[in-house]
């Protein structure tokens, strides 16, 4: 119990005959000491030492320890990865009516270029209503499986997409993983949660 509280209740409880300064008294020190109590705030511990000075220490966050294969997009550039060493690769977008690949130079982890770039497009394929939430590439004798991952909120699905919106997802990436020949990859398929996506 807070020591103001107190002190205000032994106030109250000595006060003479007159009834009215024990309920003022009562409402005054209640006002206090909820506002004293309100200055923390809801992301923090509160200790009180024994000098009566208030230690505040931060909550924090509960962290998630399951580990998964599956890349998770953030709203941060995953570009700075582990050794924070990048690489000049060449990043293949669609042009305005979906009829070509433009090559544009971009850079990547050196850690991970390969999921790096795969993830710089479809960060760009995200929309409002079309979410990709996660995707792994595992590559085998040349050949990619890029492994997607549709976010159970998302309103629309793979089979939703239009030509367009197709080619530039599937397109751009297959044609950057089988263009940047440091990584060897001679074909690419797609998959959504291991099932193959026909398009």
């Amino acid at each position: 119990m807070n020591m103001r509280y107190i002190s205000c209740l032994l106030v109250i409880m000595y006060s003479p005959k007159n009834r009215l300064l024990p309920l003022l008294l009562l409402a005054l020190c209640t006002t206090v000491t909820s506002c004293d109590s309100s200055n923390t705030s809801n992301n923090n511990d509160s200790e009180i030492t024994p000098d009566n000075t208030s230690i505040v220490t931060p909550k924090t966050q509960p962290q998630n320890s399951a580990t998964s294969s599956v890349q998770n997009f953030s709203s941060e550039s995953n570009t700075k990865a582990l050794s924070g060493k990048n690489t000049s690769i060449t990043l293949y977008v669609s042009d305005d009516q979906c009829q070509e690949l433009l090559p544009q130079k971009t850079e990547v982890s050196m850690d991970d270029p390969i999921q790096d770039a795969v993830g710089k497009i479809f960060k760009q394929q995200n929309t409002a209503d079309f979410v990709i939430s996660g995707y792994r590439v595992d590559i085998n004798n040349g050949i990619a499986t890029v492994d997607l991952r549709i976010d159970p909120k998302s309103k629309r699905q793979i089979s939703s997409l239009s030509n367009c919106e197709q080619f530039v997802l599937f397109n751009s990436v297959r044609k950057t993983l089988t263009s940047n020949s440091q990584w060897k990859i001679k074909n690419v398929r797609f998959t959504e949660k291991g099932q193959n996506i026909i398009m």
